[in-house]
């Protein structure tokens, strides 16, 4: 039997991918949370700016765990839900820790799901927007 060794995010990647949020939030003037999960949606690394919504903090962790559970980006949710029928609908939006609206990115490195954002704080589009940031200069610091 072979066993497959699937790579996950380590917590100085999570630093640096939670840092570049922060940073984004904080050229826009927003006070956000900001949770790294691993792949299994362990947490890794959380941070709070200081006035960021006490809510948020359960919220970025939730939608970072959403998003690294179904390996896509919890704001596609909307149109999912539509197509998938009432009881699907019905089904996911009582469960625990399901967020279904923006914020939550899977983090891919080499085609392979390793971990995930998720940003709560600012309007929808602004979470999604600091983190598809973050990912886009963190992705850019990686060697070739």
């Amino acid at each position: 039997m072979a066993i497959e060794m699937i790579a996950s995010l380590d917590l100085g990647a999570a630093e640096e991918i939670a840092d570049l949020a922060l940073a984004e939030a904080a050229k826009a003037g927003v006070k956000v949370c900001v949770a790294v999960v691993d792949r299994a949606g362990h947490p890794l690394v959380f941070k709070r700016q200081s006035g960021a919504p006490f809510h948020s903090i359960d919220i970025a962790l939730d939608k970072a765990y959403t998003a690294v559970s179904f390996g896509f980006a919890t704001g596609k949710w909307d149109k999912s839900l539509a197509q998938g029928g009432e009881m699907l609908r019905h089904g996911l939006m009582h469960r625990d820790r399901f967020v279904s609206f923006g914020g939550g990115l899977p983090i891919k490195h080499g085609g392979a799901r390793v971990g995930a954002i998720g940003i709560s704080g600012g309007s929808e589009a602004q979470d999604v927007a600091f983190g598809e940031a973050a990912l886009a200069a963190w992705q850019q610091s990686l060697p070739a």
